[in-house]
C-alpha cells in the first residue's frame, strides 16, 4: 500500500489547497475507487488495532511502515489546522501544516531495521488521536516523542491473532492506563498521581489485613492453649 503523498503547494495565494495534502486518489465520480480506499483504511485500522492490543507486530517493517505513514497523514489531515492558511498555521503550529506532516513522516521513515519500541503507543495514538489530543500541536508533540527513540522491535513469530473486535471504551481506557504513565510515550504525566494514590490505598489495605491477622492470632492463641490443657487433664 502506498502512503498518501505530501507535496508542497506551488500555487501562491491559495493556501487552502493544502486540504488536498492527503490524496488517496479517490474522486466523487469513481465509487469503485472510493470503496477501495475505504477498505484500505479499514484494513490498516484492523492491523493497528491488533498491534495496540497485543504490543506485537507480524508484517514486514516496510509494509507496516507504509501503513503507519498512511494512517499518520490521514489522522493529521482531519484536524482543522490542515485547512488553515499558511499564516494561521505558522501562528498555531510554529510551522506550516505541510512541514509538520513531512517532518513526522521523515522521522517515521528513519527507522530502517524495524519499528520503534514505542510502536504500541504510536498505534494507540493514531487510532484515537482526536479523542486524546484535541489540538494538532499536542498530537504532533506526542508523536514526535514516540518517534525520537533509537531502540526497535522485532517481528513476532507467534501465529497472527484472530481479528478482535474493538474493545469496549472502559476496557480500552483501562488497557491504555499503564502506557499513559510514561512521559516517553507521549502522554502528559498527570495520571502518575492517580497511580500513586491507588498504590497507597492498596498498601493500606494490605497493612490493615496484616494488623487484623495479628489480632486474630492473639485471640486464637490462648484459646488453643486452653483447649490443649483441657485435653491433657
Amino acid at each position: 500500500m502506498e502512503a498518501p503523498s505530501v507535496t508542497e503547494n506551488s500555487s501562491a495565494g491559495n493556501d487552502h489547497d493544502q486540504e488536498h495534502v492527503l490524496n488517496h486518489g479517490a474522486t466523487d465520480s469513481n465509487p469503485d475507487v472510493n470503496r477501495q480506499e475505504e477498505q484500505d483504511e479499514e484494513q490498516v485500522r484492523r492491523i493497528l488495532q491488533a498491534i495496540s492490543t497485543t504490543g506485537s507486530f507480524w508484517h514486514s517493517w516496510d509494509k507496516l511502515k507504509s501503513m503507519l505513514s498512511f494512517q499518520l497523514k490521514l489522522v493529521l489531515s482531519e484536524y482543522p489546522e490542515a485547512k488553515m492558511t499558511i499564516d494561521e498555521q505558522n501562528a498555531s503550529l510554529g510551522e506550516t501544516y505541510l512541514e509538520l506532516v513531512t517532518r513526522l513522516d521523515e522521522e517515521l521513515h528513519c527507522f530502517i531495521e524495524g519499528p520503534p519500541f514505542t510502536l504500541q503507543r504510536i498505534c494507540e495514538i493514531l487510532l484515537a488521536a482526536r479523542s486524546i489530543y484535541p489540538k494538532l500541536s499536542k498530537l504532533a508533540l506526542a508523536l514526535e516523542k514516540n518517534l525520537l527513540v533509537t531502540s526497535t522491535l522485532t517481528a513476532c513469530t507467534k501465529p497472527y491473532p484472530e481479528m478482535m473486535p474493538d474493545p469496549e471504551p472502559e476496557k480500552a481506557s483501562e488497557e491504555a492506563q499503564p502506557q499513559s504513565n510514561s512521559v516517553q510515550n507521549g502522554v502528559e504525566p498527570t495520571t502518575a498521581g492517580d497511580r500513586d494514590e491507588i498504590m497507597t490505598e492498596v498498601e493500606a489495605d494490605i497493612e490493615e489485613m496484616t494488623i487484623d491477622m495479628d489480632a486474630f492470632q492473639e485471640m486464637v492463641g490462648p484459646s488453643e492453649a486452653n483447649s490443649t490443657a483441657a485435653e491433657n487433664s
